[in-house]
């Protein structure tokens, strides 16, 4: 499939700029990479060296924690969201025994920049991984590229540097599995990982960010071939049938759940469903109302109803916290529950997705809430349970929401929440008020006839989500004194990440 993928000037500049450098260093620069950056440091190398400045304060028996991350579902598409097309008994029996959340965001409306967020509880803005990492073709050149990244930053070209050396999730990151290892879990990741091509750098595998275990794909199953991974081995190559991936997933995250009961366990599961293509199981096709999108929705829900069933047969559900949700909005398929805009946009469509979560004795049943909050959350509510500190020599953009799953807490945490766009900043978020200084009116990729899409009106846009959920109606003109206030708030933000981008605190 060809795919047409946005340029800026500003990145087609860098990339020119980065093109050159590599041609000019030549051999020479490969040299002087190798006496500035070295080889290429493990992840448990620079651990040695970091100070992740966590602390444990232990709490008593440990709950297990559950996080299940779909791929490009959107925020109608199931049951308990207003599908009628698509039949999702399981995770409906989730949100009647949890807590459903109708305001809940990705960070980013990608897949490679949402997974980052969600796991380190940071805008994926700080470390540039702010679009898709692609399966690395040519291995030398992806190397080569990294380390001309690592050259120009250490001669003060740090910007351009950072487009090249930031090839996956950056070791120095921590993690919601590094966190809970720490406070004694035994953690877990099954599925698409899709946060560096660890078969070229190895350092990007899930083991060395935290993951006792990791069972699944490097990236989603679009790209071919789609090896499976056991930890560092690769366990298969490919697949005659894209639709064996589902259930293989599912016995894998099952297996991790059925070893591990014994102990206080993090599972991330992450299957790569609904996104595309779409491969439902002989079971499933041609079942769903809602075409074979559907079927493959029907198929997942089916799955997560596996692992529940899972948790059930062994007596853990009232020691574990489930969380499910999507990385981002929907793509060529599926619904935003009407919701404008859809994946790799800023509007609502893009990043507003499902969260359920349960814990029986903890969250009550059959609740709904409609405070803001993103999946940069996960990370702070779940370090709080276990009674991990967060770490001291960064910022952590995310906060903890265990008040809001409790019942405890009235208002979001956030006094504002951030939309980008790859790396330009969009919209933010405050209370009832979304506002655009600028949107970009494409999805992902770019459609061939862009003609066929209605240019807006120039910006800045305000909307009022509690009148006008699918921000149909701008009111900007309305209310000048909310816009001044919110273009403060973006510009003061900016103003901040351009002086301290990675968030470095004290320690830092």
């Amino acid at each position: 499939m060809v795919e047409e993928r946005r340029i800026t000037r500003r990145a087609f500049a860098r990339k020119c700029a980065v093109t050159g450098a590599a041609a000019a260093l030549g051999t020479i620069g490969v040299s002087l990479a190798t006496r500035l950056g070295g080889r290429s440091e493990t992840a448990s190398e620079s651990r040695k060296r970091y100070d992740t400045g966590l602390r444990v304060t232990p709490r008593g028996a440990l709950p297990n924690i559950v996080i299940i991350h779909a791929d490009d579902l959107g925020w109608g598409d199931l049951g308990c969201y207003g599908s009628k097309s698509i039949k999702t008994p399981h995770l409906d029996r989730l949100a009647r025994e949890g807590m459903r959340f109708t305001d809940f965001y990705s960070s980013n409306a990608l897949c490679t920049p949402s997974r980052f967020g969600l796991l380190t509880g940071r805008y994926p803005k700080r470390v540039g991984l702010h679009w898709v990492l692609w399966m690395e073709d040519l291995p030398f050149f992806a190397k080569l590229l990294r380390k001309v990244g690592r050259v120009l930053n250490a001669i003060g070209a740090s910007d351009i540097g950072a487009d090249c050396e930031i090839r996956g999730i950056p070791a120095e990151e921590i993690t919601i599995a590094e966190g809970l290892r720490a406070a004694g879990y035994r953690t877990g990741c099954i599925g698409k990982w899709h946060l560096g091509d660890f078969r070229i750098i190895p350092e990007y595998n899930p083991c060395n960010h935290g993951f006792d275990y990791f069972y699944g794909l490097p990236w989603d199953h679009e790209e071919v071939p789609c090896p499976l991974y056991r930890n560092h081995g690769m366990v298969r190559e490919g697949w005659n049938d894209l639709s064996e991936i589902h259930q293989v997933l599912a016995d894998g995250a099952v297996d991790f759940i059925e070893r591990e009961k014994g102990n206080a366990f993090f599972l991330y599961y992450a299957p790569p469903d609904p996104h595309v293509p779409l491969h439902p199981s002989e079971r499933f096709r041609g079942k769903s109302a809602g075409g074979i999108y559907g079927d493959v929705v029907e198929e997942l829900d089916a799955n997560v109803g596996r692992v529940l069933d899972c948790l059930k047969r062994n007596g853990l559900e009232r020691k574990t916290l489930v969380i499910f949700t999507s990385d981002n909005g929907p793509w060529y398929h599926g619904s935003t529950g009407g919701q404008r805009g859809r994946k790799g946009q800023s509007y609502e469509g893009g990043f507003n997705v499902p969260m359920i979560a349960r814990w029986p004795g903890r969250i009550q049943p059959g609740t709904v809430c409609s405070e803001p909050s993103m999946n940069i959350d996960l990370l702070p509510t779940c370090f709080a349970i276990a009674g991990v500190s967060l770490p001291e020599d960064r910022i952590v953009d995310g906060r903890d929401i265990g008040g809001l799953l409790a019942g405890t807490a009235k208002k979001s945490p956030h006094e504002a929440l951030y939309f980008y766009h790859h790396d330009e900043l969009e919209g933010v978020r405050v209370g009832r008020w979304k506002f655009y200084q600028d949107i970009s009116t494409y999805t992902y990729p770019l459609p061939v006839n862009k003609q066929h899409f209605a240019q807006p009106a120039e910006g800045p846009w305000l909307y009022d989500l509690e009148k006008d959920p699918y921000e149909s109606y701008p009111v900007n003109n309305r209310h000048p004194e909310v816009v001044e206030e919110l273009l403060s708030r973006i510009r003061k933000w900016e103003r901040e990440m351009k002086a301290n981008p990675k968030g470095k605190l004290r320690n830092g």
